[in-house]
């Protein structure tokens, strides 16, 4: 895919290099120079241009571009107004970067559907592992539902899901389960690494040093660790 990242501060540098990692074709943007020359051996191209200037962006591929992520966050007015020209411009997909909750009503009422919250969705996560027992990430998804990666309890441990029945006591359903199997470096070292097995089942068996990903209500997930934990 083809991606343009406007801003390249610490947000935006972290996006345009993992995506660029991973394959894709990625233009960075960003008004100051040192950023650029910073990034041009880690992102596909670098530009140094002023992104709220309506000349300077229609050198910008668009047209051939499948998504234009505005990632500026000091600035919100020049953030508002990149975003609002990336949709003059009719940029395919575009996705922008809210700091405040009125910079979001603004985002909203441009008709803009995908907003990213990076400080506000770190401190959710972070909130959420130092909460409750056990977690060690989560995701949240619509409404009160979570994707959460847990600790398996002790007493969980060499018993089947069936046995344990967290859909019928706990209305939580393990999506699938993650074991630390021992392995070696290139120089033999031996190293713990994590390795996420298939779908779970209600044969699948909990062991010893063993997560779990979990998908529920907040609430019930927090109610199955605090009572097993």
């Amino acid at each position: 895919m083809k991606f343009i990242v406007i801003g390249l501060g610490i947000f935006g540098s972290s996006v345009a290099t993992k995506l660029t990692r991973y394959g894709n074709e990625v233009i960075g943007v960003d008004s100051q120079m040192g950023k650029v020359e910073a990034l041009k051996d880690k992102i596909t191209h670098v530009v140094c241009l002023d992104s709220t200037d309506p000349q300077a962006v229609t050198n910008l591929p668009l047209k051939d571009t499948d998504v234009v992520i505005v990632s500026i966050g000091e600035d919100e007015g020049a953030n508002i107004k990149t975003t609002a020209l990336m949709k003059q411009l009719k940029a395919r997909r575009i996705i922008s970067r809210a700091i405040s909750p009125l910079h979001e009503m603004i985002l909203e009422a441009m008709g803009i559907d995908e907003i990213l919250r990076p400080e506000e969705e770190t401190a959710e996560r972070w909130a959420k592992k130092l909460n409750i027992r056990g977690v060690i990430d989560s995701f949240e998804l619509i409404g009160d539902y979570n994707i959460i990666e847990a600790i398996v309890p002790k007493r969980f441990f060499g018993k089947k899901l069936e046995e344990i029945g967290l859909r019928r006591n706990y209305h939580v359903l393990v999506l699938s389960t993650i074991q630390q199997v021992q392995t070696r470096t290139l120089f033999g070292t031996p190293k713990q690494e994590s390795v996420i097995r298939e779908l779970a089942s209600g044969g699948t068996i909990l062991n010893d040093g063993d997560k779990f990903i979990l998908y529920g209500k907040i609430k019930d997930i927090r109610r199955l660790l605090e009572e097993n934990g």
